[in-house]
């Protein structure tokens, strides 16, 4: 090596450093005719050019290394120095090779380092990001500086790549209180104390101060404060006390308008559903429809937050799958989880929801994201109150208050309350319902930062109108149309008919729920669509309309049976009954069950006991008892346990009977 002329050696360190073996980037680096000094190190086959001339590739890795060895510091760093200016257009490579041409601390390349790693997470680049944000804290003069870029590179670290202990460890070289000194550092600590340990409290002190005395300008927080701020919102979005979103409101209250994915907008619809305008809507489509072409991580996850409160999941579907999917952000792909279990269980996908829950919670419980493994539990517990999987929905819900309630975390109480109503819903267990439904407000009232509170409105007003509480279901019903949440999409709009409908004078019922059921796009909401016709037909059967009853019934049983929610289609099948219309089963030896054998293995399959069963269908338990013994040998089983399989295997008779 030590044979080739002086030229030779520096463009073969260019080469050496730069990496890619660029032709043009070694020439602007090297100065015109520079490339004609590789000459004497292609004849000692050190290095070719590839057949097109577009590259240097070296002989062996070897080679690249004795030529690298074989520089002084300042050589290379000058060479590094080069290779910056010639790569002015690549933001993060230039970033890269100034960083490395600089041995003392230089805020004027930190700032150009910073750059770049905000380019690399842009990018989705998390692990880029948290290098070049550690080396730009290295090359900062001022420790402020040091501190604000080392705690950036910490919350890339959480919040992105889901590095919990890079980021503990980037988080003791900041030194001193970091609350008290940086918007970041706050923000960093805030994030990691609320996902780790659930201390909403701690992180809500944390950021409050800091965020409360940044100083106010006409354009939307950005930067430091937008982070801040977004952290700050998720600690009062968990937890949902007025101490907490109290404060939160008065900060917004001083901010202008921000983009729909921003932390402002974000805290705002959680504040109030119905506040949200039809532009603001438009604005949000727009975003979502350009997530297609983002890499950005961080930017899908905030965009589908705000989606996931206004029924806009299904547009982000590919964006978050690509997150998840990708793996290169595991902190990002917990929420991405969340918004594809979510977005599952509100179209009726409920056993694809269930498995992106459990993996959901597997992955935050394995990276120490115990808070994200709560929200998987509450899908979890949803999607099997909707199927009328009654013991594991308890399941779920028992983790959820068991890790929440002592943390004070109102709003994941709330999420396993909506899910326990439900499951009691679909078992007509309606005075259970009223009673976890209430838990999370009072009829009536829809509080604010209680976005569970609208959703399940339904839920109260239901129980309250089948265990005779009328006036708490009409007082809840005008909340919910109050609320000016029906134009946010068609399930909001849905919800709002229906409980319009259940509540309206009898005169008035059947035109209400006829114009529930005709708002446009409401089919793509399948069980709530099935819910309203369950409503409806129940209300024609009170009024005596027996055949228009069976109509809705039957729809609202069919409907139930596709998406396999089974205590509801029970629901429906009991109230059929009630019409004098059954359909009759035929066990594995042929013998045919008895109507009243087959409601009853029914609302068994759901997990009712003898005495639920016998008050259900007016029967008194031994009655029960006894269909039950009769129906087992027909069905082929032995056991309770058995019930749901061997009734799914029953041949469907298209043809109902009619007593």
């Amino acid at each position: 090596m030590g044979r080739l002329p002086r030229v030779t050696r520096e463009v073969l360190l260019l080469a050496a450093l730069e990496g890619s073996g660029d032709i043009g980037v070694l020439e602007a680096a090297g100065g015109p005719g520079s490339l004609e000094e590789l000459a004497p190190a292609e004849r000692d086959h050190l290095v070719t050019v590839t057949e097109n001339g577009r590259a240097v590739r070296f002989r062996h890795p070897l080679v690249r290394s004795a030529v690298v060895d074989g520089s002084t510091g300042e050589q290379r760093r000058d060479a590094h120095r080069r290779l910056a200016d010639a790569l002015a257009d690549q933001p993060e490579r230039r970033g890269d090779h100034l960083a490395r041409a600089t041995a003392a601390p230089d805020e004027a390349v930190a700032a150009v380092v910073e750059s770049a790693a905000r380019s690399s997470l842009r990018r989705g680049d998390a692990d880029g990001a948290i290098a070049r944000l550690r080396r730009a804290a290295e090359l900062s003069p001022d420790r402020a500086d040091r501190r604000r870029r080392l705690s950036q590179a910490a919350y890339a670290a959480a919040w992105v790549a889901g590095h919990l202990e890079v980021s503990h460890e980037i988080m003791r070289e900041v030194e001193g209180d970091p609350a008290a000194r940086s918007l970041s550092a706050a923000a960093t600590a805030g994030f990691l104390v609320l996902v780790t340990e659930g201390d909403a409290d701690t992180a809500h002190a944390l950021l409050t101060d800091v965020v409360g005395r940044a100083p106010v300008t006409p354009d939307p927080p950005s930067g430091e404060l937008e982070t801040a701020l977004f952290t700050l919102t998720l600690a009062s979005q968990y937890s949902g006390r007025p101490e907490h979103w109290q404060p939160l409101v008065d900060v917004l209250a001083r901010l202008p308008e921000a983009a729909p994915a921003a932390a402002a907008s974000l805290g705002r619809v959680h504040h109030d559903l119905g506040s949200v305008t039809d532009g603001m809507l438009r604005r949000l489509d727009e975003e979502i429809a350009r997530l297609r072409d983002r890499s950005d991580a961080d930017a899908v996850i905030r965009t589908a937050l705000t989606a996931s409160y206004l029924d806009r999941l299904p547009g982000c579907r590919e964006a978050v799958s690509r997150v998840v999917r990708d793996g290169g952000a595991v902190g990002s792909s917990m929420p991405a989880l969340m918004f594809v279990a979510l977005d599952d269980l509100y179209t009726g996908r409920w056993q694809a929801s269930a498995g992106a829950a459990d993996e959901l919670i597997t992955l935050s419980e394995e990276t120490g994201y115990h808070l994200f493994a709560q929200v998987g539990h509450y899908v979890a517990a949803m999607a099997a109150a909707q199927r009328g999987a009654l013991d594991t929905c308890r399941e779920h819900c028992e983790a959820v208050w068991g890790w929440s309630a002592p943390r004070g975390l109102w709003r994941l109480e709330n999420c396993a309350h909506q899910a326990a109503a439900r499951a009691a819903l679909g078992a007509a267990d309606f005075e259970t319902a009223f009673r976890h439904a209430t838990a999370i407000c009072a009829p009536g009232v829809l509080p604010p930062f209680n976005p569970e509170a609208v959703w399940s409105a339904p839920d109260l007003v239901e129980a309250a109108v089948r265990s005779g509480r009328h006036a708490e279901a009409r007082r809840h019903a005008d909340a919910l149309r109050d609320a000016g949440v029906g134009h946010l999409s068609s399930r909001f709009a849905l919800s709002v008919a229906t409980v319009t409908a259940m509540t309206a004078a009898a005169e008035d019922m059947a035109r209400c729920f006829e114009e529930a059921l005709a708002l446009p796009g409401v089919e793509q909401w399948a069980f709530e669509a099935g819910r309203a016709r369950l409503a409806y037909g129940e209300a024609l059967r009170r009024q005596g309309l027996i055949r228009d009853a069976r109509g809705q019934l039957a729809a609202a049983r069919s409907r139930f049976e596709e998406l396999g929610a089974r205590s509801w289609e029970a629901r429906a099948a009991a109230e059929l009954r009630a019409t004098g219309m059954t359909r009759t089963g035929r066990g594995k030896a042929g013998e045919t069950l008895t109507p009243q054998e087959l409601a009853v293995a029914r609302l068994a399959a759901t997990g009712l006991s003898n005495p639920q069963i016998a008050s259900r269908l007016f029967l008194s338990p031994r009655t029960v008892a006894s269909h039950l013994y009769r129906a087992f040998p027909k069905l082929g089983i032995t056991s309770r346990a058995e019930l749901r399989d061997a009734l799914d295997a029953l041949p469907a008779d298209s043809s109902a009977t009619r007593r």
